[in-house]
């Protein structure tokens, strides 16, 4: 954020957009409608998914503003509890069904609670910010705008999909900005619970021994050695297209409690297919074609409301997001059609992003000032630029100042094979290092993908690892026709990479790309141009710096941490190369 000098920022409307009490916790602030920042409370609690309140995260954004809470004009909640009582109504269509009719009574019971308890935490936020207006924002709302907003395009398609926002799983949205700063998003259709892409996709990730909400990208990447059409069958009847959008089988797909003691498949669902997977069991055949044709049948449903999308708005771009839009390979399908000219997923697409809409929709309900520092925004957390480095905790580890040019330093270490931690500058926003608090490898090396899976991030030997190019090569090496800053969209491959840098291509022939510009990221950018001239080749492997079942590193001590504790070969940290 620019130095806010005049007027005072105490001065200026402030709104809090908060994440909190579900998972992903996370706070936005607006000052006078600009961005101060964004961050997630994992990256500064150490706490993956947290749901807690996120208090780091806040009092980083107050200091940052120089406001106390006192100064704040509106606290936005990303939920609308009042809304969950909409899913009431419903149940009587169900009595009729043998597959719902005994789950009618704890279903709306659960959803009662919820709405109760939403409500009961605006309470305790007015608590907390006894001068502020405490201002619930609809879920869907707060996605379709933080989505739109970040793109910075002038109209758009607005396509939402996620496990459950109230009662809405899906939306879709005209958008478009009359007004630079001040956009306007009108829903124009929706799909309500219990037709939830997400849903389907948690409940086979936990069937197949990961956690829902956290590994489904790993259910992901095993889809791509399974063989679908074991199960096609078995994916077309339970989620079936309609005209408008989707439906779930409940015989397959139970119906939704909210409550974690409530399975969400069936007895025929496990006989169909195979008993639930112990999460320290062998992958077998049947876990990966039951993968394949999960992620096939949601490529097949994603692609299906795309077009939906476009027939409802007739726009020429397309925003996307929710939870089921970091899956990549299906963004990376709707893109390959053709659909739209260009698709847009913003950096933080899950619900922690829903802390920047709901700061955006109270500000826009409140006031004239247009938005400002949204579009395309990434790097938005805390830096730590000033103070010495202890290593005290650390006694492994020493460190030295970098010699000459950091960029040209970084590239030769990593020409040379080394596997680097980079921490520099404000932590990203979502759930994908971007350059910032990344861990970078060379794809050139010979057995890099297994060295990065089996020794420095301790995760499954079947997970590939994203690459990072120049923006102005990437035609040279990727098919995917547009650009890909925030590594959320997976694409095909030229035959220049499958020869020259085959460590980065996946099974099913696609990389989920990052492209860099010197605009966006002016060091990984001069990196990139350093390694290029070493190796021969502009592209780096780039995944998150931390461990697995660990958050992305957010402050130097975990940074640390990772490098003393896993197969890292140097940490570069704000200027400083430590090593063991």
């Amino acid at each position: 954020m620019s130095p806010l000098t005049s007027p005072p920022a105490a001065t200026l409307p402030a709104a809090l957009g908060l994440c909190s009490y579900t998972h992903d916790s996370a706070a936005a602030l607006l000052v006078g409608g600009e961005l101060v920042g964004f961050v997630e409370e994992e990256r500064l609690s150490q706490i993956k998914h947290t749901g807690a309140y996120p208090a780091r995260a806040v009092d980083w954004l107050l200091g940052e503003a120089g406001l106390t809470a006192d100064d704040i004009g509106v606290v936005a909640y990303n939920f609308h509890g009042p809304r969950y009582l909409g899913a009431l109504p419903g149940t009587i269509g169900m009595l009729g069904s043998a597959a719902t009719r005994g789950r009618l009574l704890p279903r709306a019971r659960s959803f009662v609670k919820v709405a109760a308890r939403t409500v009961r935490r605006t309470v305790t936020l007015q608590q907390m910010f006894p001068s502020a207006r405490i201002h619930p924002i609809a879920h869907h709302r707060a996605h379709q705008l933080y989505a739109f907003a970040a793109s910075g395009w002038e109209s758009a398609a607005v396509l939402i999909v996620d496990s459950l926002g109230e009662t809405q799983t899906t939306t879709i949205a005209a958008a478009r900005q009359r007004v630079p700063g001040r956009p306007q998003v009108r829903t124009l259709h929706a799909l309500h619970d219990p037709a939830s892409l997400g849903y389907a996709y948690g409940a086979v990730t936990e069937h197949l021994g990961w956690r829902r909400g956290d590994e489904e990208g790993t259910v992901m990447a095993l889809a791509a050695l399974g063989d679908p059409a074991r199960f096609r069958g078995l994916f077309a009847a339970g989620i079936r297209l309609t005209p408008d959008g989707f439906n779930l089988a409940p015989s397959l797909f139970l119906l939704r409690v909210l409550s974690s003691a409530y399975p969400r498949l069936s007895t025929r669902f496990v006989e169909a297919t195979c008993p639930p997977r112990d999460p320290h069991a062998p992958v077998e055949q049947v876990h990966r074609d039951l993968a394949a044709a999960l992620q096939e049948r949601t490529d097949i449903v994603m692609m299906h409301l795309a077009r939906r999308a476009h027939a409802r708005t007739r726009a020429r771009r397309l925003c996307v997001g929710g939870g089921v839009a970091t899956n990549c390979v299906s963004i990376g399908r709707i893109i390959e059609a053709g659909v739209f000219e260009e698709v847009f997923v913003p950096p933080a697409p899950g619900d922690a992003g829903t802390a920047i809409g709901a700061a955006a929709a109270a500000h826009l309900d409140g006031n004239d000032t247009p938005l400002s520092g949204i579009t395309r925004a990434c790097f938005l957390g805390p830096s730590y630029r000033d103070g010495d480095l202890d290593l005290s905790p650390w006694p492994g580890l020493t460190a030295q100042p970098v010699p000459g040019d950091e960029a040209e330093f970084l590239a030769e270490q990593l020409a040379g094979g080394c596997i680097v931690g980079l921490f520099r500058g404000r932590v990203e926003a979502g759930p994908r290092a971007l350059g910032n608090r990344s861990i970078l490898a060379s794809p050139l090396q010979p057995g890099v993908v297994e060295r990065l899976n089996a020794t420095v991030k301790f995760r499954e030997p079947f997970r590939p690892f994203a690459p990072m190019v120049l923006a102005e090569r990437a035609a040279d090496y990727f098919t995917l026709g547009q650009q890909a800053p925030f590594m959320s969209m997976a694409s095909g491959v030229t035959e220049l990479t499958r020869r020259r840098i085959p460590a980065i291509v996946h099974a099913n022939g696609t990389a989920r790309l990052q492209t860099v510009t010197q605009e966006g990221n002016p060091f990984m950018h001069a990196v990139l141009e350093a390694f290029a001239r070493r190796a021969g080749v502009p592209v780096l492997i780039n995944t998150s710096l931390n461990v697995k079942g660990k958050p992305i590193c957010g402050s130097p001590p975990m940074a640390l941490d990772c490098l003393a504790s896993s197969g890292l070969d140097a940490l570069l940290l704000e200027g400083r190369w430590v090593t063991k």
